[in-house]
């Protein structure tokens, strides 16, 4: 997704222009979120590589998308070093199998998220026409997921750029991110493809930007929501929709030093293991402040999950 640059006013409105369902308690744990690594990203041949997702698999490989194309992009990291290159994964949606979707796609493909279920089939949403795809790698094959949107057309914005952002498989339940505008997170039922709930995690943090849901993960049961104009990161119950945990980051990202041309945020791939808290960044082609060579390359920050013992007053 592009960064919103438009004036503060306009910002306001639209973070307040629909009213979906929030999560109802209020006293959940809060957490500061500290960088243990930061690792710049190679992309192939330098280009501008806007990373929009991030997804462990069950081998530890950590995949990303480039919301320039459907093309997935595994990190490939060695133990402390300070960056890491990103390598096409050419089996997950091919361009030859994307090939029958051509008479119904509207401008490029502007892919976002990356799930996966538990038959190891990969899935990615996109924004502009607000599809889900799915991939199976082991034969290649990608579907258009027919989901029936109708219950929650009237939080959708007329603006393509303010749609799908991440998702999450749990438990037979697809979890997408309608971004901003009318920001929720929507539940769908795999077996039968239907939307079965939606509700809006709200951070305790203050944001003047209003919510927006830019990454989904699903790890160990609960829902991890990554909100990047509050810099934080939800931890939630799907069962209850209680938010149960907020890691707050702003800290960290600042710390990377892009020249921003608003105060937004630029988070845009969220993954959790047991140990960390992992983000990256869509810097939307800006450089770092510190940078003599005009470096546009995207960063991989890993953050340790804090203790209890660690909480936030």
């Amino acid at each position: 997704m592009r960064s919103i640059l438009v004036p503060l006013a306009v910002v306001a409105l639209l973070s307040g222009c629909a009213t979906p369902p929030r999560s109802n308690n209020t006293g959940w744990p809060r957490f500061t979120l500290h960088a243990a690594q930061t690792i710049v990203l190679n992309p192939p041949n330098g280009e501008e590589f806007d990373a929009s997702a991030l997804l462990f698999l069950p081998d530890g490989a950590l995949l990303t998308v480039n919301d320039r194309g459907p093309r997935v992009y595994r990190i490939e990291m060695s133990p402390g070093a300070p960056e890491a290159r990103l390598v096409h994964v050419e089996e997950l949606f091919r361009s030859s199998e994307l090939a029958a979707f051509a008479v119904l796609k509207h401008g490029r493909y502007d892919c976002e998220g990356l799930a996966r279920d538990e038959r190891g089939r990969i899935y990615m949403c996109e924004e502009a026409d607000r599809w889900i795809l799915r991939c199976d790698p082991k034969t290649g094959r990608v579907e258009r997921l027919p989901i029936d949107w109708a219950p929650v057309e009237k939080y959708f914005s007329s603006d393509p750029n303010a749609s799908f952002e991440g998702v999450a498989v749990g438990r037979g339940k697809l979890y997408v991110a309608n971004e901003r505008s009318a920001p929720l997170v929507i539940t769908v039922d795999l077996s039968t493809l239907r939307v079965t709930s939606w509700f809006q995690p709200q951070p305790r943090k203050p944001s003047f930007f209003g919510t927006h849901y830019s990454d989904l993960c699903w790890f160990e049961g609960h829902l991890w929501v990554l909100c990047r104009q509050h810099r934080v990161v939800l931890e939630v119950n799907p069962d209850t929709r209680q938010v149960l945990a907020e890691f707050d980051y702003e800290a960290v990202e600042d710390a990377l030093g892009y020249r921003k041309q608003l105060p937004v945020g630029i988070m845009e791939g969220l993954a959790v293991d047991r140990e960390n808290v992992w983000l990256v960044t869509d810097n939307n082609g800006w450089r770092r402040k510190s940078s003599l060579q005009n470096d546009i390359r995207p960063t991989l920050v890993k953050c340790p999950r804090p203790l209890k013992a660690g909480r936030d007053p």
